[in-house]
């Protein structure tokens, strides 16, 4: 590389590295969305909107001190289908819960899977993230599905039940909620997939 062509790029690439610097949470969120979309077969504007919604929807939840504080819900955005899903104390919080994450643009539908009753300890919760980890790496012996990512399966595990999310076939929805059943400690699996056939 000729030394005026290097110095140009060195000009471009410092404050690139800067600006990286100086945002590492957008740099890490971009890097981790272009990391992602090319096994995904959401668009890359659909996967950027669902975790902006999902984001916002936190920061929107946490605000009620009560709700954040001391309940536990668990907010999981794919394809424009938000889910809900934990524990409050009461069916008017579970309602409350519902109305803070209510009325985004881009979400087409809202399940609301809160149980009311005494959240999960810390330990039950670890327990529900081993969980999500083991199913996440049994999938990974589905080699015979021509075409199956394992990546494009969302799993979230609350209180020993797996919540399964993604554009799937129903040949790989059966495949991989036969595998969640399977995995030790899972009580319950419920398909919340949209499937492409």
């Amino acid at each position: 590389m000729k030394p005026a062509t290097t110095r140009f790029a060195l000009r471009l690439l410092v404050p690139l590295l800067s600006a990286a610097l100086l945002s590492g949470c957008v740099a890490a969120v971009i890097g981790g969305t272009a990391a992602g979309v090319g096994h995904d077969r959401r668009s890359w504007t659909t996967v950027i909107s669902d975790r902006n919604i999902q984001t916002t929807a936190y920061d929107n939840f946490n605000k009620d001190k009560e709700l954040a504080l001391k309940n536990n819900v668990t907010i999981v955005v794919y394809n424009g289908v938000m889910l809900l899903a934990g524990e409050v104390r009461t069916q008017e919080l579970k309602e409350r819960a519902e109305r803070r994450v209510s009325g985004y643009e881009g979400v087409r539908r809202l399940l609301n899977e809160i149980e009311v009753r005494e959240p999960e300890s810390f330990l039950s919760r670890r327990r529900d993230n081993t969980i999500t980890a083991h199913v996440k790496t049994a999938l990974l012996d589905i080699v015979d599905l021509e075409g199956f990512d394992p990546t494009r399966v969302n799993v979230t595990t609350v209180h020993r039940t797996v919540y399964l999310m993604g554009l799937v076939t129903r040949e790989e929805a059966e495949r991989v909620a036969d595998i969640a059943r399977n995995v030790a400690g899972v009580e319950r699996v419920v398909r919340v997939f949209e499937y492409q056939d």
